[in-house]
């Protein structure tokens, strides 16, 4: 059975961790696993290597993905998808392992109805967003990263009694603000799934400092509706009289060594691929949820927006008092 494997997309830590357990898992039960440079695009210029299990030697640790990865227009063209499935038949493979986040289960979607091979997606992104998985491979890293980020910041903010508003990464999705500011102390959490009240925030600010507060966190989600970090602490600092400052983390959040939760859930994932490949299944992702392996199909897992804890999320007011 010869199954090839890209990671596509953005890239996320834990990547490496499922890359490993796929080709030693695959050659242990006697597939031979090919793996394809660049993502999708590297399918279609046939970037295709046989993997050994040396090749993955030392890497569960790694952050990115050592296959690299990206986002291809072509794929995105009715030609560019034929051609995908024209390649993979040229090529005889009999499955296809992808790695990656909703555009990614989006294209295998497409490539579904192309190609007469086996399609299993593994979801990969920080930004948690993906339906059919309790937490994406490197989440729970992402949130690290910030937190790590942020407590650094915390020194800066207690030194000059400051506000800050500090926005991270999740695309349209507010999964990591909302971990990362319950994990932070924030005095208020803005995402792209419930309105952002800012005359509240200012009120919440300003009543923090009338209890005593010295400084504030503001976690701002960058998909927010208000605006990014920047907008709104102009708006926050004209309503408060503060000069509130701004951090924008960016990419720190999807670089870095690998949790070990995204390490175990890379390896899981990756292995559970694989031995539903070796069954015959086709056109599904698989994931975890309630501690238990699942398989969703692939547009359920892309099709509706994945909820945040909103129970989590109330909890702000009251923890920030």
């Amino acid at each position: 059975m010869k199954v090839g494997v890209l990671t596509s997309g953005g890239d996320s830590p834990g990547m490496n961790a499922c890359l490993r357990a796929i080709v030693r898992v695959g050659i242990s039960r006697g597939l031979s696993i090919f793996g394809m440079h660049g993502g999708l695009q590297g399918l279609l210029d046939r970037s295709i290597f046989e993997l050994t299990a040396r090749d993955v030697s030392n890497i569960v640790h790694r952050g990115g993905t050592f296959l690299t990865t990206g986002r291809s227009a072509e794929f995105r063209t009715e030609e560019g998808q034929k051609k995908a499935a024209r390649i993979l038949t040229d090529e005889e493979f009999d499955g296809l392992l992808a790695l990656g986040g909703n555009g990614t289960m989006q294209a295998m979607t497409k490539l579904c109805k192309l190609w007469d091979g086996l399609i299993i997606g593994l979801p990969g992104t920080i930004d948690n967003d993906i339906q059919g998985t309790d937490y994406t491979i490197g989440f729970d890293t992402a949130v690290n990263n910030a937190v790590n980020a942020i407590d650094k910041i915390r020194d800066t903010a207690q030194a000059f009694d400051r506000t800050f508003l500090i926005e991270v990464m999740g695309r349209d999705s507010g999964h990591i603000a909302v971990h990362v500011g319950i994990s932070c102390g924030a005095e208020a959490i803005a995402v792209p799934e419930t309105p952002t009240d800012l005359n509240e925030i200012a009120t919440i600010i300003k009543e923090g400092r009338a209890r005593g507060k010295t400084f504030a966190f503001i976690i701002v989600a960058e998909g927010d509706e208000e605006g990014d970090a920047r907008t709104i602490a102009k708006k926050l600092s004209d309503a408060t009289g503060e000069n509130c400052r701004v951090s924008v983390l960016g990419y720190i959040q999807r670089g870095g060594n690998p949790t070990q939760f995204d390490r175990i859930l890379g390896t899981k994932l990756g292995a559970y691929a694989v031995e539903c490949l070796k069954k015959g299944i086709s056109g599904v992702m698989v994931g975890e949820m309630g501690g238990e392996l699942v398989l969703t199909q692939f547009e359920d897992t892309w099709s509706s927006q994945k909820g945040l804890d909103l129970w989590l999320l109330g909890l702000v007011d009251e923890l920030s008092i």
